[in-house]
């Protein structure tokens, strides 16, 4: 291969999508530095900026059609990393709605599709998202931020509706997280029955 034809293949790889995903990881760092330092305001607005980019460098790639390897590896992953992250460091905080052992539940899940998504796809099979992974990702980028919100009021000072919301959607998303977490299991146990 040309050294014009690795420059092309290497700005086809850089695109915007990936370039929106590689901003969302850049983001989690600046989140991960912020959190432990109780800049919770801060902590929302660039968690809320970051969730944003993930819808942003999905709808680009596929409306314009600039899907990559490079993108269906890092946007997963950096996927993973910020929700994962925020629910570890918002688990060491009694006020935030996150019980550690929520944060165990949505890791493992992470971790156990993750594994079998790798497995399954070397085997050639196709186990691509499903809507319940979409919108558990969804109700856990609602949770997170919604708890983010609540902890950047002083103590006692948050508004009156914002503790029930907040339990609300932690719960549902540690529900959907269990859910999907079953559906792809049994999406895989369908896919290695059938090899």
């Amino acid at each position: 291969m040309s050294v014009s034809a690795n420059n092309r293949a290497g700005a086809t790889a850089f695109n915007l999508p990936n370039q929106l995903t590689v901003a969302r990881l850049i983001l989690s760092v600046v989140l991960f530095v912020l959190l432990p330092l109780g800049f919770y305001p801060a902590s929302f607005v660039i968690f809320v900026v970051a969730a944003s980019t993930d819808w942003l460098d999905g709808y680009f790639a596929r409306k314009y059609n600039m899907v990559t390897v490079l993108g269906r590896i890092l946007d997963p992953f950096v996927d993973k990393v910020i929700v994962c992250g925020t629910f570890i460091y918002l688990a060491a905080v009694p006020e935030s709605g996150v019980q550690p052992w929520m944060a165990v539940v949505i890791v493992g899940r992470e971790l156990l599709i993750t594994a079998l998504r790798s497995f399954l796809e070397q085997q050639g099979a196709d186990f691509s998202a499903a809507m319940s992974g979409k919108l558990k990702m969804l109700f856990q980028c609602i949770a997170a931020g919604v708890s983010l919100f609540y902890l950047s009021w002083t103590p006692g000072t948050a508004p009156d509706w914002s503790r029930p919301l907040l339990l609300v959607t932690v719960w549902a998303a540690v529900a959907l997280t269990i859910y999907s977490g079953i559906a792809y299991v049994r999406t895989a146990t369908q896919l290695l029955r059938g090899q």
